[in-house]
């Protein structure tokens, strides 16, 4: 009879370490699912904030490109006033200027 207890106990531990293969089983299965999961959620945030991104740079990129267009008037308004000042200042001393020239073309040094 003691025999039969043993068997019994045996088969008891047998039944026991299969169960608890099969709950070990079920939560790496349910750990990899979630892993999964959460991959699949990480690179869909990824490419929400991509997308963000990237509207934020075509933004910015659209914004300083009709800024320059602006910045590329306003300089050449600038270059033209200063062209004519700079005429303007010419014309004033050209004549000294060519009093100057004169003087040094015809004295001659002995």
């Amino acid at each position: 009879m003691e025999d039969y207890r043993r068997q019994g106990g045996i088969q008891q531990l047998l039944v026991a370490e299969q169960e608890a293969r099969q709950i070990v089983n079920t939560a790496r299965t349910a750990k990899l699912n979630r892993l999964k999961q959460a991959k699949d959620e990480a690179e869909e945030e990824v490419a929400k904030f991509r997308g963000h991104m990237e509207k934020e740079y075509q933004k910015t990129i659209s914004e300083s490109t009709g800024f320059s267009g602006v910045n590329v008037k306003r300089l050449d308004e600038e270059t033209v006033t200063k062209i004519d000042q700079l005429k303007t200042q010419a014309a004033k001393v050209s004549p000294e200027v060519i009093k100057m020239l004169m003087t040094q073309v015809t004295t001659v040094k002995v």
